[in-house]
């Protein structure tokens, strides 16, 4: 899913509440009126871009308006708070490489070769599963237990998705455990330690990694299959 289209199934519907005089109003998902030219989807896409290439300390609503060159009017027209666009950077991180790796690992396959060659669509395709968003979210974890408590939940639900993906192909439960780790871990640790290896490179050793995987000699048939997927990116 890409991001605008992430946004625009946020819709908030109003909420009225008052306090004294003051009546406050829910962030709307429409566009500002008058001059205040940034959408949602701007702001958001800007603090993405900030939170991969600055880190979360650098989201601020003062410094992506400035960069928007728009007022911090057009900020809470759209957003409750800081903590309110942070929330939805968080809620497409999930939504995005978590949800892609889950639906992958439970795709119907006929061998376990197959099963992992669709997680590996994942590892080889970043509008997938964007290692650099990934890589952010684990340095904002840092600094925040609620995002800590996060990503454990994330790495749970992938790794049990990638586990019953196993089981599904007769693994015991601890074969299925230790298979799914390695894999999962093996690709975190690519990306942990910032590895320049082009995707061509990796995927020149596919069999010996699906034979390292599931213990099973891959056909011509499934590497051919998989370099198509390459070659259609």
């Amino acid at each position: 899913m890409c991001l605008d289209t992430y946004v625009q199934s946020l819709h908030d519907a109003p909420r009225h509440a008052t306090c004294g005089f003051m009546i406050m109003i829910a962030p709307q998902d429409e566009p500002a009126p008058g001059n205040i030219k940034a959408t949602r989807s701007d702001w958001i896409n800007l603090a993405l871009q900030t939170l991969i290439s600055d880190g979360i300390e650098s989201v601020r609503v003062l410094t992506l308006g400035q960069k928007l060159g728009v007022s911090r009017s057009s900020f809470y027209w759209y957003f409750q708070s800081r903590q309110d666009l942070l929330d939805q950077l968080l809620a497409h991180w999930r939504d995005t490489n978590t949800k892609a790796i889950v639906e992958r690992a439970g795709r119907p396959a006929e061998t376990i070769i197959m099963g992992v060659m669709n997680v590996f669509e994942c590892w080889a395709d970043e509008r997938l599963f964007d290692p650099r968003f990934d890589f952010a979210v684990r340095e904002w974890a840092r600094r925040s237990d609620d995002v800590r408590r996060a990503i454990d939940r994330a790495d749970d639900e992938r790794l049990d998705a990638i586990r019953a993906m196993y089981r599904r192909h007769g693994y015991a439960e601890e074969d299925a455990f230790i298979r799914a780790r390695v894999l999962y871990y093996m690709q975190i640790g690519y990306y942990v330690l910032d590895l320049k290896e082009p995707v061509e490179a990796r995927v020149s050793h596919l069999a010996a990694y699906l034979r390292a995987f599931t213990g099973q000699e891959p056909s011509e048939a499934d590497v051919a299959h998989f370099m198509r997927f390459i070659a259609a990116r």
